[in-house]
């Protein structure tokens, strides 16, 4: 694969970045721009790489590296792609090596954009990006934080290590073997690998929490694996994200806008908001059903309950129900948008996993619903807090796919392609 390291501050990032895909097991080859050299020199490059590096195209002309880099390529990762590496690939200028290996290869391209945040939202940089979108250019979204300087803001590169699972799933769909083995690909195109390009589509993940008091709360299982898992093949496949996370403890995709809410009434609320602008709503997150129907300001005591006037041992705690989101956003959905549900299910005497699965498909009214068998003797050993899933997706048409044991971003692959034949 190629690397394509643009003149940004966030070039020092970018060689924790190479270390990580080379330890992988991928051939990569550097190509930085002239002034991506005066943040990080070439000799860092070559030794990281294991290659020679060289900005310019008069280098080993006799190899014609200005075509032979981008016609080797299975993949494309330019990092940190400034406003105007970005406005020069719009346009198709190729007055160094790398905007000519940009022209030359046929590969799958990821831009990762970092820049301050006025030169992202300026109107000639929301173009270019939008022209490379089209073209099939996955660009993801940069990050929010701490800029140059004391400025925060949109702009900050992703974390590299979050970047290196776009570059795997990218590689595992474009076909290049086993992804990080570094094996041959079968030459897929960005067309192909950016399949969802142009799409927006809402992501809930997680487990909400109802407060009961300071301290206590009713809550699930729910790691946001799954849910982050969809999000991180979304961005790899071209899709623009949004993820609604509730109380999930992992870092967030690279390139996706994260809203992070506690409730099962914050989540709503922010689903609701976003899913108007959605071309797909996957509802993974584990939503309450219930909540305690009354909040204690203060921890609630074993002791002395009846001096405290709070819950004894022979006092019940009552619970009230929450809002059906997948419901309401069935309920309000816009013309062509998909809407996908997600079912943590148990069998019980009076019917099956599937058999509760197509009962709440019915009730809900989405286009799929992703049915989880969960349960075990800890409650934990199918389902919830794994890296690994099995699942049935519904359609309300009648199909039903069934997705062996296998990781959560091949799952969500699955989904995604499930989706993607209903657009």
């Amino acid at each position: 694969m190629v690397l394509g390291v643009g003149g940004g501050i966030a070039a020092y990032k970018v060689a924790h970045l190479l270390r990580l895909l080379t330890e992988s097991g991928l051939d990569v080859r550097v190509v930085p721009t002239r002034s991506a050299l005066a943040f990080v020199g070439a000799p860092t490059w070559a030794a990281l790489s294991g290659h020679p590096v060289s900005a310019e195209v008069w280098d080993n002309v006799h190899e014609v590296p200005h075509v032979r880099i981008g016609q080797d390529a299975d993949l494309v990762i330019v990092a940190p792609a400034t406003a105007d590496l970005i406005a020069r690939a719009a346009h198709g200028l190729a007055d160094d090596l790398l905007t000519n290996t940009l022209l030359t290869t046929r590969a799958p391209v990821i831009f990762v954009p970092a820049m301050h945040t006025e030169m992202w939202e300026h109107p000639a940089t929301v173009d270019n990006v939008a022209t490379l979108r089209r073209r099939g250019v996955i660009v993801l979204d940069p990050a929010v934080g701490r800029l140059t300087g004391a400025d925060s803001g949109a702009g900050r590169l992703p974390e590299p290590e979050e970047l290196a699972r776009v570059v795997d799933r990218v590689l595992a769909r474009a076909g290049s073997g086993v992804a990080g083995s570094g094996v041959a690909g079968s030459g897929v195109g960005a067309a192909d690998a950016a399949d969802l390009a142009g799409r927006r589509v809402l992501i809930s993940a997680g487990g909400t929490r109802e407060p009961l008091d300071p301290v206590r709360f009713l809550g699930n299982r729910s790691s946001g694996r799954q849910g982050y898992a969809l999000a991180v093949t979304a961005l790899a496949r071209g899709a623009e994200v949004v993820l609604v996370s509730a109380n999930v403890a992992l870092p967030d995709p690279a390139g996706a806008k994260v809203r992070r809410v506690g409730t099962a009434e914050e989540l709503r609320q922010a689903v609701l908001e976003h899913a108007r602008d959605a071309d797909a709503v996957v509802m993974a997150a584990a939503v309450a059903d219930f909540r305690p129907a009354n909040y204690a300001e203060t921890k609630i005591k074993k002791s002395d309950p009846a001096e405290s006037g709070q819950i004894g041992p022979d006092q019940r705690l009552e619970l009230v129900r929450t809002a059906d989101v997948l419901a309401e956003v069935v309920a309000s959905r816009t013309p062509g948008q998909v809407i996908v549900g997600f079912a943590a299910e148990t069998g019980d005497a009076t019917s099956s996993v599937l058999e509760h699965g197509r009962m709440k498909l019915a009730a809900k009214g989405c286009d799929l619903l992703v049915v989880n068998e969960v349960g075990g003797e800890r409650g934990f050993e199918r389902g919830f807090e794994r890296l690994d899933n099995a699942a049935v997706i519904l359609g309300s048409d009648g199909t039903s796919t069934d997705v062996p044991l296998t990781s959560k971003e091949a799952l969500a692959d699955v989904v995604w392609d499930r989706v993607a034949t209903r657009w």
